[in-house]
C-alpha cells in the first residue's frame, strides 16, 4: 500500500497549482491532506479512483482541517482525539485498515511569539497517549505536518532558528519523547544522513535556494518498521509551501 501526505496550505488554492496532476500520477492508495481549509460544500475534488473521502474541517472557516482520500474502504474512521480544543480545529483523522491504523495529523503551530507553546505541549502529550493506545491494538502509521524540525540535520540554518517556533527545545523534546515511546521516524530510518526538506518559507527565495525545514513525517510503531519498504520526500512538487511525502508498506 502506498500512502502520500501533503500539507496543501489551502486545498482550493493548491487545486489551482497542479494538485490533481500530482494526485493522479503518484499512485497513492491513500492520500492524506493537512491544512485543507475548506468545508464539504467548498470541496470540488472528488476522484472516482478514491471514492472513500473523509473531511474534518475546523469550526473556524478557512483554518486548519484535514482530509483523506482512499481507494479502499477502512474498517472504521475516527475524527479527533477526544479533546475539544484540538478537535474543533479538525486536526486528526484515524482510519482503521486490516493491518494498521492510519492517523493523519496537523500538529498545532507554536506561533511566532511562542504563545501557543503551552497548548502545543498539551497536544503532544495527548497525541502520544492516543497513539500509544492505538498501538496496543494493532500497528500504527502516523503522517502529516508535525510542525517541528527534530534534529539539526532537519533544518538548513540551525543557529539562527534555535528557540524559534518549530525548532524550540520543547517541541524537539516532544518528538524525542514520541519516538522513545516506541515509534520510528521512517525517513530518517532509511536515510540517516540525508539532507532533504519538506517546508520552505515564502520569504527570501527560500525554496529556490533550498533553505528549508523537514517538518512533515511518516512515523510508525517500531514493530511495524520491517513492513515499510520506502519513505520518500517529493521535494520537486510545487503548489504549497510544503511538499508531499510518501510511504510504501507491504
Amino acid at each position: 500500500m502506498k500512502i502520500v501526505s501533503w500539507n496543501v496550505a489551502g486545498f482550493r488554492a493548491c487545486l489551482k497549482k497542479g494538485f490533481a496532476e500530482f494526485f493522479n500520477s503518484v499512485g497513492a492508495d491513500v492520500f492524506c491532506i493537512q491544512e485543507s481549509k475548506l468545508t464539504a460544500e467548498q470541496n470540488e475534488f472528488h476522484p472516482s479512483s478514491h471514492p472513500y473521502e473523509y473531511l474534518y474541517p475546523a469550526v473556524k472557516k478557512g483554518y486548519s482541517g484535514t482530509l483523506v482520500y482512499s481507494n479502499t474502504e477502512p474498517l472504521s474512521v475516527v475524527y479527533g482525539i477526544g479533546d475539544e480544543e484540538y478537535d474543533n480545529e479538525g486536526r486528526t483523522i484515524t482510519l482503521e485498515f486490516d493491518s494498521f491504523y492510519l492517523v493523519t495529523v496537523y500538529v498545532p503551530n507554536a506561533k511566532n511569539d511562542l504563545s501557543r507553546i503551552p497548548s502545543r505541549m498539551r497536544f503532544e502529550d495527548l497525541f502520544r497517549e492516543y497513539l500509544s493506545g492505538l498501538s496496543k491494538k494493532k500497528n500504527v502509521v502516523v503522517c502529516g505536518d508535525m510542525n517541528v524540525a527534530h534534529e539539526e540535520i532537519d533544518i538548513k540554518n540551525v543557529k539562527p532558528n534555535i528557540g524559534h517556533a518549530g525548532f524550540t527545545y520543547e517541541e524537539r523534546n516532544k518528538m524525542t519523547e514520541l519516538l522513545a515511546a516506541g515509534f520510528t521516524d521512517t525517513f530518517r530510518h532509511f536515510n540517516p544522513d540525508k539532507v532533504q526538506y519538506t517546508w520552505w518559507s515564502y520569504m527570501g527565495k527560500a525554496r529556490q535556494n533550498n533553505v528549508g525545514w523537514r517538518i512533515d513525517y511518516f512515523i510508525v510503531n517500531d514493530a511495524f518498521v520491517d513492513c515499510v519498504t520506502d519513505a520518500v520526500i517529493y521535494d520537486d512538487i510545487m503548489g504549497s509551501d510544503h511538499c508531499p511525502i510518501g510511504l510504501t508498506v507491504k
